[in-house]
């Protein structure tokens, strides 16, 4: 496993990080807790020691399912990554959308960032994950109704009391990020970046790089979509968002599936499947400090891991752009 350092802070993360949205289940049909918690250990011991979770996923089930896959490891070995500003319990702040908890009820979700609801999300989490510090805390998504000057002047007192270390964002753009710049030294930016959506390059990673900021990449593989088991007639399980999501149309699954056969023959080269080879390329491309990867049982997170066994010489990373110029 490789690591490397959260901007100029002394937090080393693994360059695969476990991304335990699916492990909660929810808007992925559902989820499998021992599966989740076998999972997670069976990445760590591949040197997996980042864990990225959120209060949202499974309305604190992914917490929960962390919180127990940690137990006996000693804490300074993992890294807990977790969000705040995602409520589904309070109808306040931005309305984001109506969605469905685990066991099917309707539930309404709410980006907010109030300093009370900071507070209380904290302790929640910290109760859920069974620690008492978290070492990466990120806002989930911007939140229009609080000022940021409040947000983070609530993070800036956990951090005083000893129960976060860093802070960061999520989803913030340029303009945000130079924003929360004023009034708080966060460390990262977590933003979706995959071969197939490379928005964020334009103007967000060179920001970042700029000023010496880590880039957290989530949906390296497009939540499946570069895996190359994508069938233009996938069947989605209940509850499974990806099932009315733009990238799995019949069509986009056809011209993924068809570019990643032209780099098929890279990753046979290599002895490695297609996921670890877009892994390995992800990791590779610059600005991009981290790769958050999902995982649903313990082979699938082993498989994850082994991406950093890969090498990527610099005409092989310029094959794999080229195709993806034709795709893009």
């Amino acid at each position: 496993m490789e690591y490397r350092k959260l901007a100029n802070t002394d937090l080393e993360l693994s360059v695969i990080t476990f991304g335990s949205w699916a492990a909660g289940g929810w808007m992925w049909g559902a989820t499998n807790r021992q599966d989740a918690v076998n999972a997670i250990r069976a990445a760590y011991n591949e040197g997996v020691t980042s864990i990225d979770t959120a209060p949202i996923y499974g309305q604190g089930t992914s917490e929960e399912i962390v919180g127990q896959a940690i137990e006996g490891i000693k804490r300074d070995k993992v890294q807990i990554l977790t969000k705040y500003g995602m409520r589904w319990d309070l109808a306040k702040g931005d309305f984001a959308f109506k969605s469905q908890d685990n066991d099917g009820h309707p539930i309404d979700i709410y980006k907010y960032a109030g300093k009370e609801s900071i507070i209380k999300e904290c302790e929640d989490s910290l109760r859920r994950l069974k620690t008492d510090y978290i070492d990466l805390y990120q806002i989930h998504w911007p939140d229009t109704t609080t000022p940021m000057s409040e947000t983070f002047e609530a993070v800036e007192r956990l951090i005083e009391q000893g129960k976060v270390r860093y802070a960061g964002v999520c989803n913030y753009d340029d303009h945000l990020l130079a924003e929360a710049d004023q009034y708080i030294s966060w460390v990262s930016d977590q933003i979706p970046f995959s071969m197939v959506n490379r928005e964020t390059e334009k103007k967000t990673i060179p920001w970042c790089v700029q000023h010496g900021k880590s880039v957290l990449a989530y949906s390296p593989l497009e939540r499946g979509l570069l895996t190359g088991k994508m069938t233009p007639n996938h069947k989605f399980a209940p509850g499974d968002h990806r099932a009315h999501h733009p990238f799995f149309t019949a069509e986009s699954i056809l011209r993924t599936n068809a570019f990643l056969e032209k780099i098929r023959p890279l990753a046979h080269e290599k002895g490695a499947s297609l996921s670890q080879l877009v892994l390995r390329w992800t990791i590779d491309h610059p600005g991009i400090t981290i790769a958050l990867v999902g995982a649903r049982n313990p082979e699938q997170a082993v498989s994850n891991a082994h991406a950093t066994h890969i090498i990527l010489k610099r005409d092989e990373m310029d094959f794999i752009n080229k195709q993806l110029e034709v795709l893009l």
